[in-house]
């Protein structure tokens, strides 16, 4: 299977390349840092920098998990700009270059998040045709979507994932780790507003999932059966490392540091994935508590 792949050496993108590559899978990687591809995947991927560089060339299948980080700084209104540029402009850009190709590609699984939703300050679970609270994460995530599913026009299928936090070596983790290891962890404000995690492996599980599964197409929510409020998942990830986590964060200790982006921490949502699971997958890590103690 021949898949080009734009976030490869993001934190999902390098851990799915490294997963599928020896199982052949030949990956090219559509990056901004060639050299970097090339020190994570010791040559062993090709790394280019446009898709000039792939004009008339045949792919099975175009994974899209480009973007910026979404809870790495402050939302200016310049980051805001950022956070859409990198996902909506790319992701433009891949559809365009299928529509003049003549060999296009038999699915592309393209990123989206479970902000897709808006945040919800309510215990209700939500799926994917759930209603959606207006604002920038949900217009955000529906342009992008909206950007991919350009691309069923053209007779291609798609899959939109809809992700949530996703736990493993890295990513959202790398950044709780060093306050929990000293003691200092703890829920976020009162505690009481859902997670909605996933381990990475069953993220990479669900990629593959739909990338084989020729049936399957439209939104999936990428995450876990049982989401967690942020209290839970603080104790359960003190446990896991066996360090207390009782010392709440106060909220404007995250407002300061993310303004309006501190909305994803303060309020969530309790997403299920209710058409991956209808689609007959089924997840390695469905609880926190055997994800965390896998992780560490």
């Amino acid at each position: 299977m021949n898949v080009l792949i734009t976030g490869g050496t993001g934190f999902i993108g390098q851990a799915f390349i490294k997963w599928r590559q020896p199982h052949g899978v030949n990956f090219t990687c559509i990056t901004r840092n060639p050299k970097k591809a090339h020190k994570l995947f010791g040559g062993s991927v090709r790394a280019v920098t446009s898709l000039m560089e792939v004009d008339g060339e045949k792919f099975d299948a175009v994974i899209n998990l480009c973007g910026e980080p979404i809870a790495d700084r402050r939302w200016s209104e310049k980051r805001k700009q950022l956070l859409r540029y990198s996902r909506l402009t790319m992701t433009h850009a891949l559809v365009d270059w299928m529509a003049m190709s003549d060999n296009k590609p038999g699915v592309f699984i393209s990123g989206s998040a479970i902000g897709y939703y808006g945040t919800h300050a309510s215990d209700d679970l939500l799926v994917e045709a759930s209603a959606v609270r207006q604002g920038f994460t949900h217009s955000l995530c529906a342009d992008w979507e909206e950007e991919a599913m350009r691309a069923a026009d053209l007779g291609v299928r798609v899959c939109l994932l809809r992700t949530g936090v996703v736990l493993g070596n890295g990513g959202a983790l790398k950044k709780m780790l060093p306050a929990f290891r000293m003691g200092l962890g703890g829920p976020i404000g009162h505690g009481k507003q859902w997670m909605s995690w996933i381990h990475l492996q069953d993220e990479l599980r669900a990629i593959d999932f739909l990338l084989r599964h020729q049936t399957l197409q439209g939104a999936f929510n990428l995450t876990a059966p049982e989401a967690s409020q942020n209290r839970s998942f603080a104790q359960s990830l003190g446990q896991a490392l066996k360090r207390p986590a009782k010392l709440p964060l106060p909220p404007f200790v995250i407002e300061l540091m993310l303004g309006d982006g501190a909305e994803l921490l303060l309020e969530g949502q309790r997403v299920y994935p209710q058409r991956l699971m209808q689609a007959g997958f089924e997840f390695k890590y469905p609880e926190l508590d055997e994800a965390l103690a896998d992780i560490f």
